[in-house]
């Protein structure tokens, strides 16, 4: 699933772009300002950024993301209530990969989120492998061999998160915070019933795994394939 951070001042809109971009199938991290916000950018993918923010403004926070090396080819979507053209070029001027004007439709902005994101997609593998497991990320589907996952929506995003990172462990509170996100409000036994079901569906026998692997004391990980 993909990761989209959202920072805007304006509870009732903040409120509504969480609500259509996760509608949308995406998960959200939503910020009122900027401060803390490049932490939760480093595993975004891409950023919804406005203009008009208390303290450090959204355009001086976009050039300075702008000279990040690590986070300088983030797609960024400005949205402002600024609709003057010399504005608009300011803002793409500094880096803005778009721009949306307020007020906006949901069925724009979601577009145009969406667009931002394809656009990255080179940069991301379409399917990731572990052995016989495939995890497509573009049609949200996994398999073992030739045998279809029957997922929900929560277990392929664990699953497709875990695999993505073969053999690095992840503790409980870190998958909730990677996979359900920052505002989740459930507890870490969420974590180890979505291992448990992922593992029925895998075939994977919990104390000798091929795939899910439990680290004591620390979490879990998916294991590097090496079965014949």
């Amino acid at each position: 699933m993909s990761h989209v951070v959202v920072i805007e001042d304006e509870g009732t809109v903040r409120d509504v772009l969480r609500f259509h971009l996760e509608r949308a199938g995406l998960r959200v991290t939503a910020l009122d300002s900027t401060h803390g916000a490049l932490e939760q950018l480093a595993e975004a993918d891409a950023l919804v950024l406005d203009w008009m923010l208390p303290g450090e403004s959204g355009l001086g926070f976009l050039r300075r993301l702008r000279g990040d090396t690590e986070l300088r080819r983030l797609p960024v979507l400005m949205l402002t209530a600024r609709a003057a053209e010399a504005e608009r070029v300011e803002g793409l001027e500094s880096g803005a990969d778009d721009y949306l004007t307020k007020p906006f439709s949901a069925a724009e902005l979601v577009a145009r989120v969406r667009a931002l994101l394809r656009r990255s997609l080179p940069d991301t593998p379409p399917a990731l492998t572990n052995g016989p497991l495939t995890v497509d990320l573009i049609a949200a589907e996994a398999r073992v061999g030739d045998r279809r996952l029957a997922l929900t929506r929560r277990e392929f995003d664990l699953l497709g998160f875990l695999t993505q990172h073969t053999g690095r462990v992840y503790s409980r509170t870190e998958l909730l915070d990677r996979v359900w996100g920052a505002d989740f409000l459930g507890g870490e036994r969420t974590v180890d019933q979505h291992i448990t079901q992922l593992r029925a569906h895998l075939g994977d026998d919990p104390s000798k795994p091929d795939f899910l692997e439990t680290v004591r004391g620390k979490g879990y990980r998916m294991r590097p394939w090496t079965n014949p």
